[in-house]
């Protein structure tokens, strides 16, 4: 782990933002040991959390994190672009229609069926939010086992080059399409389901 204090301060007005960054440390520093930078030892945040970046944060009743996403234009710094455009058989796909898709988080704070009903709910948002922002595609990164998963979801998916190995896994990138029968391929798996959490919707810097 890479403790680093050359971050800004998260803004203290945002408790969901908070919420998020401390569940990305749980998640991807102490559960998957992921080697990210750590501020204050509770908030992973990196290179990537500009104030470009958009953030879909799910929370509970008492205003709990229990799933975000992070949002990135493909026109500026993104994880695919700048850190594993090796993974793309041909040109990394790049657009002012075009976000990527990171840091997918689901809080380890809840039981296996809160979870699978919290990352439904994060999916649901994200075509949501897609067609309300008239965005036609996501791009990822995702180790192998979570990009079987995403394939198996019904969504116009595919992978852009063969998964390689990465730190003693394998990984690979992806496309996801989205249109306006997103919403009722998802139905027909499973997978669409009305919010029943909070969303919150920020382009907050951490500033």
């Amino acid at each position: 782990m890479i403790s680093a204090v050359t971050h800004p301060k998260i803004a203290e007005s945002s408790m969901a933002m908070c919420a998020m960054f401390a569940a990305r440390k749980q998640v991807f520093v102490d559960l998957l040991k992921w080697d990210l930078p750590v501020l204050d030892d509770r908030f992973e945040i990196d290179q990537f959390d500009t104030p470009d970046a958009r953030y879909l944060i799910l929370l509970g009743a008492d205003g709990q994190h229990r799933a975000s996403a992070r949002l990135l234009h493909t026109t500026g710094p993104h994880i695919l672009g700048d850190l594993y455009p090796h993974l793309c058989n041909g040109q990394v796909p790049r657009g002012p229609r075009i976000l990527e898709i990171s840091r997918f988080c689901l809080d380890r704070n809840q039981d296996a069926g809160s979870r699978l009903s919290a990352r439904n709910q994060l999916v649901t948002a994200l075509v949501d939010h897609a067609i309300d922002e008239g965005i036609n595609y996501y791009t990822g990164v995702a180790e192998l086992g979570w990009l079987a998963q995403i394939l198996r979801f019904g969504w116009q998916c595919e992978p852009l080059g063969e998964p390689q190995g990465n730190k003693g896994s394998k990984i690979g990138a992806l496309r996801i399409g989205i249109d306006d029968q997103t919403r009722a391929k998802l139905e027909r798996t499973g997978i669409y389901t009305p919010l029943s959490l909070q969303l919150i919707e920020s382009r907050e810097s951490v500033a």
